[in-house]
């Protein structure tokens, strides 16, 4: 090993890890790393607390020498390469030259990431198996998944289910969906979504559905603890059959909703739809579903699940309720 070599590794090992440090309106002192700021919520990953949430009024100024997506009052982002200290509830921007700027100002700080660098990406897959070996042998899997990627103005939104079951050596189950929605902000709260939805069952009546639809979002809170979205939408409705098609309009109202509880090992989510379609025999179609994820670690997932799906027309109501426990990933 040459000299030069060897004092460069004398010298990395003395310098202190770079890390980012958090100044808060107390006195006291954080140093971890930046992960995100969204919601009013600064999430840093410290080596003696891990992540913790700190809230964005309670900190005087911050520091960081790698680069960071910045929002402020608009729904744009700008990259800065450090930020520097400032006088209290100021930092400075450092990207070619500085600037001071107030904290209230910001709303969104994040590290850059490849393709799209101000995206935020966030999923579920969930999984369940089910083997019943009595009279009959039945073998059941189910996975579900949801993935969102939000940049800039945009976000995307994409859902999928996949359900598969044989008795006996013969299928009884076999179909799909796949959902995919297109948001476009306009302020913080206020959306525009378009998005499109398609079913195939090979058991049932009504082999194929597909759905388009579009109508304004309202986005009452999307933190690190939680999101909650209620959206309303105009539809076109196609049902294929063997013995009819159907096409009829239809108006619906959708909520989307995440708490994270028990200092975030726990998450409580409901998604539901209500669909009111503009024909005499059906008054109106619910599908929606409630359910628990214990976060195991960074990424394992416990889920417990509970599944509604209810139609209501001629005067009788149909439902069918299903409930399942299962493994899952999660980023």
């Amino acid at each position: 090993m040459s000299l030069r070599i060897l004092l460069l590794l004398l010298v990395s090992t003395a310098l202190p890890a770079r890390a980012d440090t958090v100044w808060l309106s107390n006195g006291d002192r954080l140093t971890g790393e930046i992960l995100l700021l969204d919601g009013g919520k600064l999430a840093l990953k410290t080596k003696y607390a891990g992540r913790v949430l700190i809230d964005w009024k309670d900190i005087d100024t911050l520091s960081a020498d790698k680069p960071l997506m910045l929002r402020r009052s608009s729904l744009d982002s700008e990259k800065s390469e450090r930020l520097k200290p400032a006088g209290k509830g100021m930092v400075r921007l450092v990207n070619g030259g500085e600037q001071v700027v107030a904290l209230a100002e910001i709303n969104r700080l994040l590290p850059p990431r490849p393709l799209l660098q101000d995206r935020v990406w966030e999923g579920n897959l969930d999984a369940k198996l089910d083997m019943e070996r009595n009279e009959d042998r039945t073998d059941e899997w189910k996975l579900k998944g949801n993935t969102r990627i939000e940049h800039g103005r945009w976000r995307h939104v994409l859902r999928g289910e996949l359900e598969h079951e044989t008795e006996n050596g013969e299928k009884t189950e076999d179909n799909w969906e796949l959902e995919y929605d297109l948001d476009r902000f306009f302020t913080d709260h206020w959306f525009w979504r378009g998005g499109y939805e398609h079913q195939e069952d090979h058991f049932e009546n009504v082999s194929r559905q597909r759905i388009l639809g579009t109508g304004p979002g309202y986005r009452f809170w999307d933190t690190e603890l939680g999101r909650f979205d209620l959206i309303g939408q105009f539809n076109r409705v196609r049902l294929d059959s063997p013995y009819l098609d159907l096409s009829f309009d239809s108006w619906s109202l959708e909520w989307d909703f995440k708490r994270l509880l028990w200092g975030s090992r726990l998450e409580f989510y409901s998604t539901a739809e209500i669909q009111v379609p503009q024909i005499a025999e059906v008054d109106y179609v619910f599908d929606g579903e409630a359910g628990l994820r214990y976060h195991v670690n960074d990424w394992a997932r416990l889920s417990l699940l509970y599944e509604l799906n209810q139609l209501r027309g001629l005067g009788s109501t149909f439902s069918d309720r299903h409930y399942l426990i299962g493994l899952g990933i999660g980023w």
